[in-house]
Parts: C-alpha cells; sequence; structure tokens
C-alpha cells in the first residue's frame, strides 16, 4: 500500500459561498504579517509611520494587479478552449474578461507580482521615501518572502498548482483538481502528487527567516542591494528547482526543456548574482538618523 495524504480540504470559509474564502484570508494574513515587519524596521531606523502606510498601500496594489496580471499574460488560459466534440472544457480570459478580476478563485503568478512590485516601489522611493530604490527593496524583501509563504498554502487549500505524480510517502492526493466530485472516486484510482505548494511556502519562510537574520543581527541593510540580492537568488533559485516536480501550467511547458516558470525565474537569479556583487563592493552607509527623519 502506497502511504498518501488525501487532501480533501474545501476552500470555503463557508459552505456554498465561493467568497469570503480560506485563500484570501491566507493572502491577507501574509501582508498583515509583514505589515508589522516593515513596522518593525522602520521603527529601528526612526522612519515616520505615514511613510509605511503609503507604501503598505503601494505594496497591495502592485500585488494583486501585478500578480494577477502575470498569471493572465503568462499562463492564461488567453480564450476558450473545446474538446472534439465541441465542448467548451476551459474558459479564456480573453473570452470571458471579467474573470481576470476573479481571483479569490486562485490564479496569482510570482513573476507578475515582483515585476508590478519594482514598478510600483521605483515610484514609492521618488514620490514618498525620497530615497534610493535599493534602499526600501531591501527592507521589503523579507515581508514579501512571507506573504509568497501564506499565498502558497491559499494555492494549497485551492488544489492548484499541484505537483508532479510521485510515490513519496508525503504526497498528497489533491481530491478538487483530479476527481470531481471526488466522493464518487476510489481512494486509489486518484493519483498521488509532489505537494509543489507546500515546498515553495517551505522555502519562502527558510528566506525569510535568512533575510531576518541578515537584517537584524548582520546589519545587511547597511551595504545597500545585499538583502534584495540574496532574496533574488534564494527566491528564484527555490522557484527554479520546485518546477522541476510542478505541473506545468501552460500547454507549451509539456514541450519545452524548462517549463514557463523557470524560465521566467532565470533573469530574476542572473539580476541577483549581480545586484549581491555590486553591494560586496560598495562600503556600508550611515545609519539613518532619526532626527533627520523627523525634518519635514
Amino acid at each position: 500500500m502506497i502511504l498518501a495524504i488525501n487532501w480533501d480540504v474545501s476552500a470555503e470559509l463557508i459552505e456554498g459561498w465561493k467568497t469570503p474564502n480560506k485563500y484570501g484570508l491566507l493572502f491577507v494574513t501574509g501582508l498583515i504579517i509583514g505589515y508589522f515587519v516593515v513596522q518593525r524596521m522602520f521603527k529601528k531606523e526612526g522612519i515616520k509611520e505615514n511613510k509605511l502606510d503609503k507604501l503598505v498601500l503601494y505594496m497591495v496594489i502592485a500585488t494583486i494587479v501585478g500578480a494577477r496580471l502575470g498569471h493572465v499574460l503568462f499562463y492564461g488560459p488567453y480564450f476558450d478552449e473545446f474538446n472534439e466534440a465541441g465542448m467548451r472544457i476551459e474558459e479564456g480570459y480573453f473570452s470571458h474578461p471579467l474573470n481576470i478580476i476573479k481571483i479569490w478563485e486562485g490564479g496569482l503568478a510570482s513573476h507578475g507580482g515582483a515585476i508590478a512590485i519594482l514598478i510600483a516601489l521605483f515610484i514609492y522611493s521618488r514620490r514618498v521615501a525620497k530615497r534610493p530604490m535599493m534602499w526600501i527593496l531591501d527592507r521589503i524583501v523579507a515581508p514579501i518572502a512571507i506573504a509568497g509563504c501564506f499565498i502558497r498554502l491559499g494555492n494549497l487549500v485551492n488544489h492548484e498548482i499541484v505537483g508532479d505524480i510521485t510515490t513519496v510517502p508525503w504526497g498528497f492526493r489533491f481530491m478538487n483538481h483530479d476527481c470531481l466530485p471526488w466522493e464518487q472516486c476510489r481512494w486509489e484510482d486518484i493519483p498521488i502528487r509532489h505537494p509543489a505548494q507546500l515546498y515553495e511556502a517551505i522555502s519562502y519562510v527558510i528566506i525569510f527567516i535568512v533575510l531576518m537574520y541578515m537584517y537584524w543581527k548582520r546589519n545587511a541593510w547597511k551595504k545597500q542591494g545585499m538583502m534584495f540580492g540574496v532574496f533574488l537568488i534564494l527566491l528564484f533559485g527555490a522557484r527554479f528547482g520546485i518546477e522541476f516536480v510542478k505541473v506545468g501550467q501552460t500547454a507549451r511547458d509539456a514541450v519545452l526543456p524548462i517549463n514557463t516558470g523557470q524560465i521566467l525565474s532565470i533573469p530574476f537569479v542572473l539580476a541577483g548574482v549581480y545586484i549581491l556583487w555590486r553591494a560586496m563592493k560598495k562600503p556600508e552607509v550611515q545609519e539613518t538618523s532619526v532626527e533627520s527623519e523627523n525634518v519635514e
């Protein structure tokens, strides 16, 4: 008998209601924890509270809009897909544009979120913080990592972004992915898969711990770009590796030597290596003065 975890958790918070749901609850939890992490950093450096409030607004909008549009544009499907009998088997986003805003049904791409966050933080650094963009990037990466963990846990309760079929004893049978309605399926007929969402969630927790250690114990924030470079290397490096045991999210992934998620991860890893190399060559910046921050 092959050991496996029979994952039949419902995404619904209230039976019969698609929203609010557990995915949304986990998403918001990640954002709240990230808020308090940045709050402690800003307090340590004597940065005014109103700058944190504006940062939250920029980040929330960028994360939701960027991650959702990233999923739509990178993974699709773009148009309705039909089987040989002419029956629609999947709705495309461009065929049904209103589906694009239904984030409560799942479907967020970390690469799209990363691009949107970079744009938002560039605007924030110029208009609000009035500091180099790398200054805010170093302070936001740890909160992003822990928020990413909760987003992947949301994917888990949604039975989405599943892994390949496996025989490992910690494999999951995703009832709402491989058999609907799952009550009518025999357990032995449902494939056992890698819990790829858990792999990513665990890796993001480890990255969060590493970045917090760098900030609080090693004062890595004094070398601008060090924390951001490490973040890019670790997060997208982990994403690249985990993609080997994930089901491709696009039809083209079946014929590509590496899938879409891996292709999108490579530029981020290379950018991280370059940014870290540059940071190691720079002198430490002076610690922020509380008095100077309080000057209007």
